[in-house]
């Protein structure tokens, strides 16, 4: 499981707001986030067993971010890597919605997909959720389709629409957010194939089990200015805090 929580054009000194938690399993193998070698605009975490990421932004303006949608069908060999597609729209030029509308949908396992270029920002899922160029406001991604009233995902982004709101889209209250362990409902626990605990225990924000969990909290703000600010806390198997990343850059500024 994992979350994004997003305000678009929301507050006129913050265009943009992304916090995020990414869950995996603790052994998959992962490098901190960074500006990439073979990419060097590309600020982001990398998956070193697919090659893609899961979030990142490019030095020019541009941000996306890949959740895997929660079904009963597994990936199987045939399906090329979700983290792909991240990549390719950060190092591309495409304007979100065509990006989206060239995308493969069936070469991929269940996906959610949020693209922005600063001026617009648009989502795809190939389960269900469809193609929408996004008017500004909060929205909020899980494992399901964009804005699913899953408890985690209603409680995240109350929580952004009031950080918005006062002006406070800070690092820490960002963090903050990102770091609530409060499991959900019983009533929104599946068990079907994993055991009922483990099954509650993913439907907190923040996820603290053995062998999976969030590995990081991300929190990309960019202001009025074109200024972007990127941080990345990551977390050890006990969601102990094990390292930071952050930097700021000038990116691209809105045409007149």
């Amino acid at each position: 499981m994992c979350l994004v929580v997003l305000a678009f054009r929301a507050h006129d000194d913050v265009p943009l707001v992304v916090a995020a938690n990414r869950d995996e399993f603790h052994a998959r193998p992962t490098r901190d986030a960074g500006w990439w070698p073979d990419a060097p605009d590309v600020l982001a975490g990398r998956d070193l067993r697919a090659g893609g990421t899961w979030l990142g932004v490019h030095r020019c303006g541009r941000f996306a971010t890949v959740t895997n949608f929660r079904d009963a069908d597994s990936p199987a060999a045939r399906y090329e890597s979700r983290g792909n597609l991240v990549a390719a729209f950060l190092q591309g030029d495409q304007p979100p919605i065509d990006f989206l509308h060239a995308v493969d949908a069936d070469a991929y396992a269940g996906f959610n997909l949020l693209l922005s270029d600063g001026d617009s920002l648009a989502y795809l899922s190939n389960r269900g959720g469809g193609l929408q160029e996004l008017p500004p406001g909060i929205y909020g991604l899980s494992n399901a389709t964009l804005d699913t009233p899953w408890e985690k995902v209603e409680r995240s982004k109350r929580q952004l629409a009031d950080l918005v709101e006062k002006g406070q889209v800070d690092e820490t209250a960002l963090l903050r957010l990102l770091a609530d362990r409060e499991k959900g409902p019983t009533s929104e626990v599946r068990s079907e194939r994993l055991p009922f605990t483990t099954a509650h225990s993913i439907t907190a924000p923040f996820i603290v089990m053995p062998d999976y969990g969030t590995r990081c909290s991300t929190v990309v703000r960019r202001d009025r200015d074109a200024g972007w600010h990127f941080v990345e806390r990551r977390f050890d198997a006990d969601g102990e805090a094990s390292g930071d990343t952050r930097v700021s850059f000038s990116g691209a500024v809105d045409p007149e």
